[in-house]
């Protein structure tokens, strides 16, 4: 079988108009646009949100592996709301406890403050409990088998065991709480830059029941 290569796209393009047209939304929590990066482990969500990040004038990006922890992989959603939604909502800066993946615990308090538009980015960004406060929300288009191999690639073999945990919980999460139904873009890596697709949650509501999970099936 031949082999494939992402398809070609312009460098930046796709970024910077995606950038224009999420700056136009509404504002979806108090007053800013939250807007989630979603998408499995090693799918490459952090390096485009730093990019868009800087499309969009070095906006605020949460980065949810520092909401989550060793002991709640997914189960962190009040914490979220508590430390970040809620406060945001009175139109007031955000404090969260980072956590330290090392040392296994929270840190200091850390500002986030209020922006036209913020980034939540990380495994779990398109749930349900943060759906109804996002202005937008995307996923990286990579099939859940190829990413998780990137991810172990760049983590290396001292993280095996901690990659075998997480992908029996990413599985169980995604099948009780699928985003990808839910995107309203699709964003897929090219040989070059990003291209960005209309997802299937534009014709759908933040509540709406679903059956479909985020496996192979939902990926194509």
């Amino acid at each position: 079988m031949a082999e494939t290569h992402p398809p070609p796209c312009s460098q930046g393009t796709a970024i910077h108009s995606l950038a224009y047209r999420l700056r136009r939304l509404p504002p979806s929590c108090g007053p800013v646009r939250l807007v989630g990066v979603d998408g499995h482990a090693g799918s490459g969500k952090s390096t485009f949100a730093g990019q868009l990040a800087r499309a969009l004038g070095d906006a605020p990006v949460l980065h949810l592996d520092d909401i989550a922890s060793h002991d709640e992989l997914f189960g962190w959603s009040g914490r979220l709301l508590t430390q970040v939604i809620e406060p945001f909502r009175r139109g007031e800066t955000a404090h969260y406890t980072p956590y330290d993946w090392r040392a296994r615990r929270f840190g200091p308090p850390q500002p986030l403050p209020t922006a036209p538009v913020v980034l939540v980015e990380g495994v779990g960004a398109g749930r349900r409990a943060l759906r109804p406060h996002l202005a937008h929300l995307l996923w990286m288009e990579l099939p859940h088998e190829e990413a998780w191999t990137r991810g172990r690639q760049r983590d290396g073999e001292e993280q095996r065991e901690f990659w075998d945990g997480w992908v029996r919980a990413e599985r169980q999460h995604f099948a009780e709480d699928p985003s990808r139904p839910f995107a309203n873009s699709l964003v897929q890596q090219c040989e070059k830059g990003y291209e960005v697709l209309p997802g299937p949650g534009k014709r759908l509501g933040p509540d709406q029941a679903l059956t479909q999970g985020d496996g192979p099936s939902a990926m194509c």
